[in-house]
Parts: C-alpha cells; sequence; structure tokens
C-alpha cells in the first residue's frame, strides 16, 4: 500500500449475534471511515465494497430429472468449501467499478463466488451446478448482493446494512471492505462477526455432536412417544 493510499477502519454493529428459541433474523450495521494519511476526505475518489461471508461447508447438489413421468435424482456434483452465507454491498455497480478478472479474485458478487467443485468435473457442468448453488441459496435469503447497499457521508463515514436471515448457520463471519479506485484494490480490513447458538439450541447443538448416540436414541424415542399418543388421543375421539 502506497503512503498515499487509503487507510479503511471497518467496524461491525454486533460482534456477536445469539441464536435463541424463535430467533426470527437480525440486521448487520457495518460501517467505519476511509481515511487519507495526508488528512484530506479521501471518501470521494474511492468505492467501497462489503463482503459478508458464513463458515464453508461442504455440500453436494443434485439434479432432478423426469424419468418416466417421475421426478428423479440424476446427476449431482459435490463442493469443497461453499459459504454458508455470502452478501455483498457496493456504493456503484461492481461491474462500473473493477473488470471481471478483478471482481472473481475477490469475490465482489454471487457471479465470483469460489465453491471449489471437488474432483474433475466437465467446465460446463460446473457452471450450471454452481449457478443451480447460488440460484437456491439467492431463494433462501443466504445469497445476495445489493449494488447500491453502500452510502458514504462527507467523504468519510461509509456504512452498509446485511441482514441475516433466520436460517443462518453459526460459526465465525467475516466481513472484509475494499476500497477500489481506477480498477484497483488499494485497501482492505476485516472485521469478524460471531454467530452462536444459546440456551437450550446451544445444548440442543453440544449433545448431538458430543453426544450423538444417546442424542439419537432420545430423539427417536421421543418421536415414537409422540406417534403414540397422538395415536391415542385420534382414538378416543
Amino acid at each position: 500500500m502506497g503512503q498515499r493510499d487509503a487507510i479503511l477502519v471497518p467496524e461491525v454493529s454486533q460482534s456477536e449475534v445469539q441464536v435463541r428459541q424463535g430467533f426470527t433474523g437480525t440486521e448487520l450495521l457495518l460501517y467505519g471511515a476511509i481515511l487519507d494519511p495526508a488528512g484530506r476526505r479521501a471518501g470521494a475518489q474511492y468505492d467501497i465494497v462489503v463482503v459478508l461471508k458464513g463458515p464453508t461447508e461442504p455440500i453436494r447438489m443434485r439434479e432432478k430429472e423426469r424419468i418416466i413421468g417421475i421426478w428423479m435424482n440424476a446427476e449431482s456434483s459435490d463442493f469443497r468449501s461453499a459459504p454458508s452465507f455470502f452478501a455483498v454491498a457496493s456504493s456503484n455497480e461492481v461491474s462500473d467499478i473493477v473488470d471481471d478478472r478483478t471482481a472473481a479474485i475477490y469475490e465482489l458478487g454471487t457471479d465470483f463466488i469460489q465453491l471449489s467443485p471437488s474432483g474433475v468435473i466437465d467446465p460446463e457442468k460446473q457452471t450450471r451446478f454452481s449457478r443451480g448453488l447460488v440460484d437456491q441459496r439467492e431463494r433462501q435469503g443466504l445469497y445476495k448482493q445489493d449494488m447500491n447497499g453502500v452510502t458514504i457521508t462527507e467523504d468519510v463515514l461509509y456504512q452498509a446494512r446485511i441482514s441475516l436471515p433466520s436460517n443462518v448457520s453459526t460459526g465465525k463471519y467475516t466481513a472484509e471492505t475494499f476500497a477500489i479506485t481506477d480498477g484497483r484494490v488499494i485497501a482492505s480490513a476485516i472485521a469478524d462477526v460471531e454467530v452462536k447458538k444459546v440456551g437450550f439450541e446451544r445444548f440442543v447443538e453440544i449433545a448431538s455432536k458430543q453426544w450423538s448416540l444417546i442424542y439419537g436414541l432420545v430423539a427417536v424415542t421421543l418421536s415414537i412417544g409422540m406417534g403414540v399418543l397422538a395415536g391415542r388421543l385420534f382414538a378416543r375421539n
């Protein structure tokens, strides 16, 4: 970074998001300042892009195919590290800020997510499954982008609002902010957000991982018990 380049100072409204029973989602405010080493107001010279990513996870995507009038699983593709959540907000259209190569390097949009397919796969098939995964998660509210989602105030302060839906995964989230000028990323900074379950939900999560056998037996027992109870109640009516 050159001496005359801007410096980013990022902040997040919540460094920790607690998921309790009845959690309906929340909104994160990602904000900060664009500082110029010479003391000038630097914001007018730069565009800002904020990328919020959740923990990665392996996933298998399957295609449905109609065979003899029945929808059945056909081809599938595995991804080693698909982000569980991905959101982008920018001060202008990313296509007007950088070229596709730069956008791909920094993942500046849902079209540029690095999904890491597993094994050897035909490029056309890879593109088809990648688009299918992104489309599915966009409909679930887990992947999103807002090309006018960042506002810059008085050429110094920037802010973006990104909503987390109720079905977000727990884990460490990273909010990376990029300052861009003349098609180049000249500064970046990262802030972390922890999403975790608390209360009874946290107990259930720990039990399912540390005592998986007992957790499974209890779950099956409760299911059978509820089925028997429901049967008796309907029989009386």
